[in-house]
């Protein structure tokens, strides 16, 4: 053992010899190339021994400060901070600022008793205006948190009564975000502002300035100077205003924003600060707090005293900047508007000056009708619309006549003549924007108080702005502002926001109001409109598919529930409403509104047409039935809803099934494949279980969704149970109800496929029954309620002839596919028996043509078969001495040669036939003539002989 630490130690030196003497001469050569000392050294030292003196003092000076025998001996405390001040005027250390902290704690505890530590306190806080010094760049990263703490701790020396003290701490907040350039002082070297940033984002100093907002109430010079910092603070970094918010920042400026303040700057900078919070933080936390009923009281005198005493447009959006925060905070469910009177005082300046009024405040308004009125007037319009959720509202709206002062503001556009008349009003510009404003306030108010509506003839003042609307005066719309987008140079703005209006007030259902309507000619109106609409040459936008569909749904709200309605629709309607049908669903993704046009058509013959037989039989006799299946067809999901529950009301009348029956599309199918291609596709969507070829699996589940398997659970007497609403929620009773009126049997255009899926929809309705007795079942279990031994019997004996339904569907379904596969079978064979037959015709044909082929191009082969033609009709002659039996006779074989007589006649008289003939003979004699005559002449036996006919006469 000792031998092999021996020698590991001698392998140890001699590797690291080399080392050794490679670095000996690396230090050797360093020493030679070394300069003499300069100043550079002197002075790198003597900052070196100046930061150790520094660290040195500076734990004297605190012991010499928190000592219990030196705690008392203020003199020589203040020659030891002012020397320590001195040494660091240039700026405090990264290092030294934890030190520095609790230096400035004692400073401002002992300054209670001893005001003289208050000015050591003052000068250091003047100092923290500097950037914060490094020796390293590294000083940074290793004393973040000390910097973090430091800020933290500055910001709760605001603590400290003195204002001048205060004042200094905020200037140096601020002074953090000015750049200074970097620049190396003994040394030394300025941390950088982003990192100066970093370390305020990450203090606590932005939650301290806002507690101490409450202790400057004798100080405003300091509480104007904290506002401004925390503006700076707000309005660059999401974590101060975060942080801002967790002190209720929000709260604690609205609450001391109404300050006496000779300069006006208080009120002006907790505006902008509010709007940062809005902007950076949380806006929930922002106006939460601000919904409290101290703030929105703070908030109105405000708002009311900038309102009556500005003038300059600076206060003037300051103004609206106050009323920008009122709408933010009406939005919040808990506010306090209607509460603090806020809304009840603010009614008379929203209807000024469309309507008069005694109020004194509103006689002191002075309107200008300027850019930042024109805002103001739209801002009110538009609190309207949010204070109308709360109840408590509309009875201040009905006493301010808010719905007359809309309808005043929605009316046509004064003549030049008229506005002339009074010295002060709105110009055409801005007149249209608050008309364009009333009536979309008026959309959303008019349904809420439609006694006002109709007391101030609200359809009578609608009516006519559509008939100004459709008229051909001369009017050129701006459409600047955001209700007359895509209205410009036209009055298409206006007739879209009217009929905006006319829908929502109809989609209340109040019969009054559709009376009056009605009674006043709108149908009609609304008729023409969309006729006038369809026929001009315009393409469809935006706005115009909108106001189309607001028109179908305005006339089907008009109709739904009166016959006499439906008959003043009339054929004019009908063929609108079937114009719109044959569009289609090409376009139904576009993003311009298709999808709502075509879904209010149908809607319209629901309501519009079906129910009344004259404007029915119309429809079907205009082919109405084919163009709903054609939109069936073409549509997406969602519409297969609404076009089902149509077609099932149209099946009613005894015209529509038939025509249903004969319809199909242009790939042959017809109506009952498509509605069980629906209901397979329903299935496949709900997770029904199915085999491959759409029959059944499960005898106890024969319609059960996935999403009621899900939901296992007992539902209260008053509430509709799973199975129940299985029923409206999609499209198999629908299909189910239309095939009970057009028939289960001798459908056309039916494959296996559908015969399979028809006996699971001809048994829906038992199925269906069965599945609720189940889910009854099911509940009693989970109820753990015990039925009676009757009721038990019962419940059993229906679940089991539900079974049994489902297993005769199933025998149904498997002897279809059973006749469906032998007919494959069937045909497969008979395919099969074609291509044998056509595969032998082949070969024949080939065989054929090769025997062609070699009788044509070998003559050895030509005589082969000639010998064996011969020896066939040898084989075919009868036996010697028949000949002698039967007499000789000679048939007429091919014509020769024709010539005409002398007589020259163009009929058969005069013409000369030559004609072969060919002489049958038994077979001795034609054996005997042939070796006579034939066979020396070498000629066939079958050769025929020509003969001459005499002439035949006619």
């Amino acid at each position: 053992m000792p031998t092999v630490v021996k020698d590991q130690s001698k392998r140890t030196n001699e590797v690291l010899q080399p080392l050794k003497m490679n670095s000996a001469k690396v230090v050797q050569r360093k020493k030679q190339d070394l300069p003499a000392v300069g100043p550079r050294s002197m002075e790198t030292e003597q900052s070196t021994s100046k930061s150790k003196s520094k660290t040195l003092d500076l734990n004297n000076v605190l012991r010499l400060l928190e000592g219990h025998l030196t705690a008392n001996l203020k003199e020589r405390h203040m020659l030891v901070l002012w020397k320590l001040l001195k040494r660091n005027q240039i700026g405090f250390l990264l290092k030294d600022l934890s030190g520095i902290a609790k230096i400035l704690n004692i400073c401002a505890d002992k300054g209670k008793d001893q005001p003289d530590y208050w000015q050591i306190l003052l000068e250091a806080v003047k100092i923290c205006r500097l950037p914060f010094l490094k020796e390293r760049t590294s000083d940074e990263l290793n004393y973040a948190q000390e910097g973090i703490d430091f800020i933290s701790n500055l910001g709760c020396l605001m603590r400290v009564p003195e204002a001048e003290i205060r004042q200094q701490i905020l200037e140096s907040v601020i002074s953090l975000y000015s750049s200074v350039d970097e620049q190396i002082r003994d040394g030394l070297q300025q941390t950088s502002p982003g990192y100066r940033l970093q370390l305020l984002e990450l203090s606590d100093m932005a939650q301290s300035l806002v507690l101490s907002m409450s202790t400057l109430e004798d100080q405003p010079s300091v509480r104007l100077q904290l506002l401004k910092t925390l503006k700076v603070l707000s309005g660059f970094s999401d974590r101060n205003c975060s942080l801002m918010l967790n002190a209720r920042g929000a709260e604690v400026i609205c609450l001391h924003m109404n300050e006496d303040d000779p300069t006006g700057q208080v009120l002006l900078s907790s505006a902008e600060i509010l709007w940062n919070l809005l902007e950076r933080g949380c806006k929930d936390k922002v106006t939460t707090q601000l919904s409290s009923m101290e703030c929105v009281i703070s908030l109105k005198e405000a708002f009311f005293f900038q309102l009556l005493n500005s003038s300059h447009p600076s206060d003037l959006q300051l103004r609206n900047d106050l009323l920008v925060i009122t709408t933010l905070i009406a939005e919040h469910p808990n506010s306090r508007l209607v509460e603090s009177f806020f809304a009840k005082e603010l009614m008379p300046f929203i209807t000024f000056p469309e309507l008069k009024t005694l109020d004194p405040l509103v006689q002191n308004l002075k309107l200008r009708f300027n850019h930042e009125d024109l805002k103001m007037k739209k801002m009110m319009l538009n609190l309207l619309v949010l204070m109308s959720k709360d109840l408590a509202a509309l009875q201040i709206y009905k006493e301010g006549r808010v719905i007359l002062a809309l309808l005043t503001l929605a009316e046509p556009p004064k003549s030049t003549t008229e506005l002339r008349s009074t010295s002060r009003h709105w110009s055409s510009v801005q007149q249209e924007d608050l008309q364009l404003q009333a009536l979309a306030t008026l959309t959303t108010i008019a349904p809420l108080m439609l006694d006002d509506y109709m007391s101030y003839q609200g359809n009578a003042r609608l009516l006519l702005l559509l008939d100004w609307c459709t008229g051909k005066d001369v009017f050129f719309g701006q459409g600047h502002s955001f209700h007359g987008s895509g209205g410009k140079g036209s009055k298409k703005s206006q007739m879209r926001h009217c009929i905006r209006v006319l829908r929502s007030v109809t989609s209340v259902g109040e019969e009054t109001v559709n009376q009056d309507l009605c009674d006043q000619g709108s149908i009609g109106q609304l008729l023409g409109i969309l006729m006038q609409m369809e026929s001009s040459t315009d393409d469809d936008d935006a706005a115009t598919l909108e106001m189309k569909s607001d028109l179908l749904l305005t006339l089907s709200a008009l109709c739904e529930n009166d016959m006499h309605r439906k008959e003043l629709f009339g054929s004019e309607g009908v063929d609108m409403t079937l114009h719109f049908l044959k569009r289609g669903c090409d376009k139904f993704y576009s993003g311009l509104g298709h999808n709502k046009l075509v879904l209010s058509t149908v809607d319209c013959v629901w309501s519009c047409i079906v129910g009344c037989y004259t404007t029915e039989d119309f429809f079907l006799a205009r082919e109405g039935v084919f163009l709903l299946l054609q939109l069936l067809v073409s549509s997406p999901r969602c519409v297969h809803c609404t076009v089902l529950a149509t077609l099932l009301e149209l099946c009613d009348n005894p015209n529509t099934p038939p025509q249903i029956l004969s319809w199909s599309d242009d790939t042959g199918v017809t109506a009952p494949g498509l509605l069980l291609h629906l209901w397979r596709q329903e299935e496949e969507e709900l997770g029904v279980q199915r085999s491959k070829q759409g029959a059944l699996t499960d005898v106890q589940k024969p319609l059960l969704t996935q999403y009621q398997e899900d939901t296992q659970l007992s539902y209260p007497a008053d509430m509709p149970s799973a199975a129940v609403l299985d029923v409206s929620e999609n499209l198999r009773s629908k299909i189910y109800s239309i095939f009970c009126k057009i028939g289960f049997q001798d459908l056309p255009g039916l494959k296996t496929k559908d015969y399979v899926t028809l006996s699971i929809v001809r048994r829906y309705l038992d199925f269906k029954v069965g599945e609720v007795w189940q889910e009854i079942s099911r509940e009693l279990v989970l109820d753990e309620v015990q039925p009676i031994s009757p009721d038990e019997e019962a419940l059993s004996n229906i679940c089991r002839t539900a079974e049994d339904n489902a297993r005769k569907v199933m025998e149904e379904q498997r002897s279809m596919l059973e006749r469906q596969e032998q007919e494959k079978v069937g045909e497969e064979k008979h395919m099969y028996t074609e291509m044998k037959t056509h595969w032998r015709q082949q070969e024949l044909t080939a065989k054929t043509w090769d025997s062609y082929q070699a009788k044509t191009s070998n003559y050895e082969a030509l005589k082969k078969v000639k010998a064996q033609r011969r020896k066939n009709v040898e084989l075919f002659r009868h036996r010697p001495g028949d000949e002698d039996l039967r007499p000789e006779q000679h048939f007429l074989g091919h014509i020769v040669a024709v010539e005409k007589g002398l007589d020259g006649g163009s009929g058969p008289a005069g013409v000369r036939v030559t004609v072969a003939r060919t002489s049958m003979k038994g077979a001795g004699k034609d054996q005997d003539q042939g070796q006579g005559q034939g066979q020396g002449q070498g000629q066939d036996p079958l050769t025929p002989e020509p003969q001459i006919i005499p002439e035949m006469n006619a």
